[in-house]
């Protein structure tokens, strides 16, 4: 392995910004780093840090370019990563596990059977697939409150979508590469639409105006049409969150 391609590793990112980073592609153990790294920083911010946020496989530092030098916090960064192995680090604190219903296939989710047949599985086994799994927010990004949920059985490494589909709605459950999506707005997508829920993920008027955090534990279990419409009058997502020890 050349010196590039070394990780953990420190890149610049502009003026006021530094990456850390624990791989070049998504793995369970690259996620786990960043998101154990992010919340050691946080722990003991250094004096003119701005903002600490993390990607997939990696932790970004913003700073202040005229508080803090950048070789001094590069400097505090190498010793940090050189105190443990992040890898094999525990999860942060305060995650949770979110169990959000979710309506699979039929005409809003249309997408399913073909989704269901790139994996190999028939319409049933890959509900239950889906519904079974237990997957952890590894990013928020692309819009507010929007998660990144993964990893899924192997059988679930398809592609996307060589085109894309126009719109999909709030809430739509979409797949590809062994992740999940949930849609936080109406947007098209090269995913596929395998499931429809009533997840809300951005709630600006609330204290904490992201449904999802990064590191929580989120679980999808299959409800019926009737489930699903009854939910819908009733102004409800049946949604349920609990902490994880």
């Amino acid at each position: 392995m050349t010196a590039e391609m070394t990780f953990p590793r420190i890149d610049p990112v502009g003026l006021d910004g530094l990456l850390v980073r624990f791989a070049d592609s998504l793995s369970e153990r690259a996620n786990r780093a960043a998101l154990a790294f992010r919340a050691a920083l946080e722990r003991e911010t250094p004096d003119g840090v701005e903002e600490c946020a993390t990607s997939l496989v990696s932790a970004f530092v913003r700073f202040d370019p005229l508080a803090l030098a950048p070789d001094v916090l590069e400097r505090r960064l190498s010793d940090l990563l050189a105190t443990r192995d992040w890898y094999a680090e525990d999860l942060p604190e305060g995650r949770r596990l979110v169990t959000i219903p979710t309506l699979y296939g039929t005409d809003l989710a249309p997408q399913l059977a073909e989704a269901a047949a790139a994996a190999g599985l028939s319409e049933e086994e890959a509900i239950r697939s889906l519904s079974e799994a237990e997957v952890r927010v590894t990013t928020i990004g692309f819009a507010p409150g929007q998660p990144y949920l993964g990893t899924l059985p192997e059988c679930w490494d398809i592609p996307r979508q060589t085109a894309l589909t126009p719109k999909v709605p709030v809430g739509a459950l979409v797949v590809a590469i062994r992740q999940l999506v949930l849609f936080s707005v109406t947007t098209p997508t090269g995913w596929r639409h395998v499931g429809q829920t009533h997840a809300r993920l951005f709630r600006p008027e609330a204290e904490a105006p992201f449904l999802l955090r990064p590191g929580d534990a989120v679980r999808f279990p299959a409800v019926d049409r009737a489930a699903f419409e009854a939910m819908r009058e009733a102004g409800e997502d049946g949604i349920a969150v609990e902490p994880l020890a």
